[in-house]
């Protein structure tokens, strides 16, 4: 059972005989105490009938304010009790202030902790790297999930802008991280949904150079001469290949096997977002994947031997691993093939998926068309490579302009 009773602290008077008014909430014979921000002179108090006296100037209005408090304390008391059978005194504490009790750090681990029981290892190294940053910022103090608010917010973003150097984007990361935290509170009816700070704080995103090759740049990587059966030539085939097929994110190309291949076309699922995507392969890229069939006997029906160099890859985490390591590796090899071709630009494999989605666009493919292949939720996310175009198109005119200025050197 639960009670409720308006007490004073006669403890707590000042110099003017007055002390604070509390509400004193009882459950299971443990008390916690609300102050009510109200103090009266200890004369002027009923303590059996919890009012003020006549004589006190402002007796009506505190005897309003405290018959309030006691109703609605006796309300969400019985609204907690019909839901659940132990309802501790601090939740009804917490529960009149409009605040959870839940410290956000633990409750954003136990979220992290049931990523990997659910096997979700790439999701988990995300949110956790959110949270590493969070309780770094905090530095041991205590951090309420109703802390979390648009103040606070702001806080923490110039935090990371000036203290860390992070980047618009890197920060819209972090944010976002944060966003989902407390939208999984709200789900769990923990908090109500108009405490969210996120209704008020806007996520800043902002849109950069996307570095992509040419098709003169992509001619002098495949043209150039590397040793055979090598990692870098090995690395080289990949990336090119992903210019030609659809932009295939690393972590799907080092995934492929034979089995996903039927002779025209590509069946993969892609470990992003989970979507199965079709791609019929152009010649260039059929005369690549050729070139592997040799060795397929040896690479355990992979199509490049790569990950066959690693263990363990039917468990999440080690093959997730495994990518980072071969990605890295790829990277790698990727900077030297740059200086060997004398391309002047910072090329990782990510720039193969910028490669093929421009050489899409210039070629007359339909931007519905690059998307779906692209596997964009969007077609947002896709119109960045139409706008590259467009200004290449535009540069392009420039050469009338050009051609005007010579005319008028001739004539004059």
């Amino acid at each position: 059972m639960i009670t409720s009773k308006i007490v004073i602290r006669k403890q707590k008077k000042n110099s003017y005989n007055e002390a604070p008014l509390y509400l004193r909430i009882t459950a299971d014979r443990k008390a916690k105490f609300i102050s009510l921000g109200i103090s009266v002179n200890i004369n002027y108090w009923d303590e059996k009938a919890q009012q003020v006296t006549r004589g006190h100037q402002n007796m009506q209005r505190i005897n309003n304010f405290i018959t309030t408090k006691l109703a609605e304390a006796q309300s969400m008391s019985l609204e907690a009790q019909s839901k659940e059978r132990n309802v501790t005194a601090q939740k009804m504490k917490h529960n009149l202030l409009g605040r959870s009790g839940i410290n956000f750090l633990d409750y954003f681990k136990a979220y992290n902790d049931k990523l990997l029981l659910r096997d979700k290892i790439n999701t988990h190294r995300r949110a956790n790297s959110v949270y590493i940053k969070i309780k770094e910022y905090m530095n041991g103090q205590h951090l309420a999930i109703e802390d979390i608010t648009v103040k606070w917010l702001k806080d923490y973003e110039l935090h990371l802008s000036t203290k860390k150097h992070n980047s618009i984007n890197t920060i819209y990361t972090e944010m976002k991280g944060i966003r989902r935290i407390i939208n999984e509170a709200i789900s769990e009816d923990l908090i109500k949904p108009e405490s969210t700070p996120f209704s008020k704080y806007k996520l800043k995103w902002e849109n950069v150079e996307k570095n992509y090759l040419t098709e003169d740049e992509l001619l002098l990587i495949e043209k150039l001469q590397l040793p055979k059966e090598e990692c870098i030539s090995i690395h080289r085939d990949i990336y090119v290949l992903a210019t030609y097929a659809g932009g295939l994110r690393v972590s799907d190309l080092l995934q492929l096997k034979w089995k996903d291949f039927d002779g025209e076309k590509l069946t993969v699922k892609t470990q992003k977002t989970g979507s199965v995507v079709y791609i019929k392969l152009p010649i260039k890229a059929l005369e690549i994947i050729s070139k592997y069939k040799a060795s397929a006997s040896m690479s355990e029906g992979f199509i490049f031997p790569i990950m066959c160099k690693y263990k363990n890859l039917d468990k999440e985490k080690y093959r997730l691993k495994a990518i980072s390591s071969a990605t890295a590796y790829i990277n790698k090899d990727l900077r030297k093939i740059a200086d060997l071709a004398c391309i002047d630009k910072h090329i990782h494999f990510h720039t193969s998926r910028h490669t093929w989605a421009t050489r899409a666009l210039r070629k007359g493919m339909r931007i519905e068309y690059v998307s779906k292949l692209m596997g964009h939720a969007s077609i947002k996310t896709t119109q960045v490579y139409a706008k590259i175009v467009n200004e290449e198109l535009d540069k392009a005119m420039d050469v009338f302009n050009d051609a005007k200025t010579e005319y008028l050197k001739v004539i004059a």
